[in-house]
């Protein structure tokens, strides 16, 4: 709860920010606007913080590849180098794997007792916090999110994490099963072994914990591969790991590219277990690597288009705020983002209008500044594919209400977008753009909008906005989505699982559900000889 409330004061600090505003651009080259072209003539704040780590993380010790070769990670805002970093293939995937197989097979993290591994994992955290503002510059710097976000909010959600996996680390046993005969039946709960685990760009380092957590509470090892676009967090963290006591060849990451070290990873036949973090189409890559070379178990957390349900008798103002953070938060770059926003038709023209005003104060620019809600996408590649849906929304008949093109003339920034009178057959009503882009459609009845709501192959999350409980009950009920939020949206906390129902993935992270995934149950049975009772 500590970590939503944290989002929401955030959020509300933003929302009242009005100073960054001037006016005078324009978009599709036919109307005009009121967003800060600052970026466009300000230079790039400096951050404040030194990239320390550029090679990969094996075996307790930072090297090179093992091809020599490195790769560019980008400022978003520029497009400019920040470092070079170590290009991992397939020779330094095995590499890792062997350092983690050592660890597990003979080393002494799954031999500690628990509260051992607790008290290095809470060290961990503790370091962590002590370096909240160097990390959450780094992450700002290689992601292009808001400093307040990275360091107000996520930093502190991923100490939370850690800390909260550290309390598991002593609590996790089997049970005693009765039998029907003369027998003791007991389970035990064992680590899995080596965890193979991707992470992706938009959220680095709290991936990072909704991974590594579970997995090292466990006394597992692990290799983890990081998005090519943000390798920079993951090695500062991993390194604090190994200040706080963890063991050489427990933690292991290696940066690199999906086709090669993501790749190598999830066919390793020496990995016990796989967990992936991305796109949909990237998952089914991973999922049939996985079961073409040794069937090693598989956590997916994958893609989604989340419906926004705002009901008639919803507090239009109050809906309106709620649905643009629910979309536009983290640049749009969000797996359960509220991308398809149902708006019932009694209020719908009054919501259109109250969400373009809330685009159009919207503060865009460098995400180091004071006040910035919004910063660059993640690369060009992101930059143009989000371009590119609203170009197509345009030509398929939704109504642009504001935006639609970049912001500036420098950088990946894109202008934050609203189309109204969406039909479910278009692409950006059914797709996952990925991106500041708000869709608005309008709906009638709830039997409506379930249906409608449901109807794609994604099931991650959904918003819904009533003062009735009858109806949240009933639309919790008949979502076919791993979260549903009512009158909320984004509450992660570490204690609350996450995952998805049809192609948005299978199992879940964080809580005690994400435990699950780092184990394997072992029942043992004795023969008892004249025993007492049964």
């Amino acid at each position: 709860m500590a970590s939503s409330l944290r989002i929401s004061r955030l959020i509300s600090r933003s929302f009242s920010s009005t100073s960054l505003f001037p006016r005078g651009w324009s978009y599709l080259g036919s109307r005009h606007s009121k967003y800060s072209t600052a970026v466009a003539t300000e230079e790039p704040i400096k951050p404040s913080v030194q990239v320390e780590h550029t090679q990969l993380l094996i075996d307790g010790k930072f090297v090179d590849a093992a091809s020599g070769k490195t790769f560019q990670t980008v400022d978003p805002r520029t497009g400019e180098v920040i470092a070079n970093v170590a290009e991992g293939n397939s020779e330094d995937v095995d590499r890792a794997v062997a350092a983690a197989r050592t660890a597990f097979d003979h080393g002494p993290w799954p031999k500690m007792t628990a509260y051992e591994r607790q008290r290095i994992l809470l060290r961990a955290a503790d370091l962590i916090e002590k370096h909240n503002d160097e990390i959450a510059a780094l992450e700002t710097w290689d992601n292009g999110k808001p400093y307040e976000q990275s360091a107000n909010v996520e930093i502190p959600m991923l100490v939370r994490l850690i800390r909260y996996y550290a309390g598991w680390a002593d609590k996790i046993h089997g049970l005693t099963v009765q039998a029907d005969g003369p027998h003791h039946v007991q389970t035990l709960h064992e680590p899995i072994g080596v965890a193979g685990q991707i992470i992706p760009w938009n959220f680095p380092l709290l991936m990072f914990a909704w991974k590594v957590g579970p997995a090292l509470a466990c006394g597992n090892t692990i290799v983890l591969k990081t998005a090519e676009q943000t390798p920079l967090s993951a090695l500062y963290a991993a390194k604090l790991f190994h200040e706080a006591g963890l063991p050489p060849g427990v933690l292991n990451v290696v940066s690199g590219f999906g086709p090669t070290a993501g790749a190598a990873l999830a066919s390793h036949m020496d990995v016990d277990k796989l967990a992936f973090t991305g796109s949909t189409d990237t998952g089914k890559v991973v999922l049939e690597l996985a079961a073409k070379s040794n069937l090693k178990p598989v956590t997916l957390e994958l893609g989604g288009k989340s419906p926004f349900i705002v009901c008639e008798d919803a507090d239009v103002d109050q809906a309106v705020e709620l649905a643009h953070f629910a979309l536009f938060f983290n640049q749009g770059q969000c797996c359960c983002a509220g991308s398809r926003t149902f708006v019932h038709e009694s209020v719908y023209d009054e919501f259109v209008e109250k969400a373009k005003a809330r685009a159009l104060k919207r503060s865009v620019g460098d995400p180091f500044k004071g006040g910035i809600e919004q910063g660059p996408q993640i690369d060009s590649d992101q930059f143009e594919k989000i371009l590119r849906y609203i170009r197509s929304g345009v030509e398929n008949g939704a109504t642009l209400e504001t935006g639609g093109d970049r912001h500036g003339n420098k950088g990946y920034y894109i202008q934050p977008t609203v189309f109204s009178n969406v039909k479910d057959g278009m692409a950006i009503a059914k797709e996952e753009i990925f991106g500041p882009v708000q869709t608005i459609l309008k709906f009638k009845d709830l039997g409506e909008v379930v249906q409608r709501a449901n109807n794609t192959r994604y099931g991650l999350a959904a918003g819904v906005f009533t003062q009735n409980i009858d109806t949240a009950n009933s639309l919790t009920r008949a979502l076919r989505v791993g979260t549903v939020w009512i009158n909320c949206f984004d509450t992660f906390d570490a204690a609350i699982p996450f995952g998805g129902y049809k192609m948005s993935g299978q199992g879940r992270e964080k809580g005690e559900y994400s435990l699950k995934n780092y184990l394997q149950v072992k029942a043992v049975v004795t023969s008892l000889k004249n025993p007492a009772w049964l």
